[in-house]
């Protein structure tokens, strides 16, 4: 098999595909073991789940088989395992060696898709409330004239300590004043 013959130094396409699902949403993960949501997750994205011969169910079932009792994860190995089990629902009248190397080919090189995120609508009623220009009150302060959040200043009373009554025209003259009249 020429998925076994790399070199230990560089990994297979197969393998980098399980790293990158492996790590897909979750900060801690090292990317050698697998959970079982980022495991289905790569079987639909990489459409091993054809809804006909391999569903969300079969993939669970699976996965629940191969992983240990106590354990939430699948190692690389017990990926590869995964993979030969469901090969031969998804790929029926093939043999083991032919629907597993088909199996490789619909994963290899693919990294976690962004399908189903929500999109931005451009609706005119979003628009009409997002418009800073037509804000009042309160809320028009907290933005510029281009309509860009002018952050904490917006948002809070920043406290004047200069010693002047806000507002007042001949703020910081007094020294100038002082000056002047010796």
């Amino acid at each position: 098999n020429s998925h076994e013959g790399a070199a230990a130094g560089e990994i297979s396409a197969l393998e980098e595909a399980f790293r990158k699902f492996a790590v897909h949403g979750d900060t801690r993960a090292t990317g050698k073991e697998m959970h079982g949501k980022n495991w289905s997750k790569l079987c639909k994205d990489c459409h091993i789940i054809d809804g006909k011969n391999v569903t969300t169910t079969d993939v669970d079932i699976v996965f629940s088989k191969i992983k240990g009792k106590s354990v939430r994860t699948i190692t690389f190995e017990q990926f590869k395992e995964a993979l030969q089990e469901l090969s031969k629902k998804r790929f029926k009248g093939k043999s083991d060696e032919e629907a597993l190397q088909e199996m490789y080919k619909l994963i290899e090189g693919k990294g976690p898709g962004l399908t189903g995120v929500t999109k931005t609508v451009a609706s005119p009623t979003v628009s009409r409330l997002t418009d800073t220009s037509k804000f009042t009150g309160s809320h028009k302060e907290r933005f510029d004239a281009s309509g860009k959040g002018k952050g904490r200043a917006g948002r809070e009373d920043l406290v004047d300590n200069s010693g002047y009554v806000s507002g007042y025209k001949h703020a910081g003259t007094y020294d100038h004043k002082v000056q002047g009249n010796k």
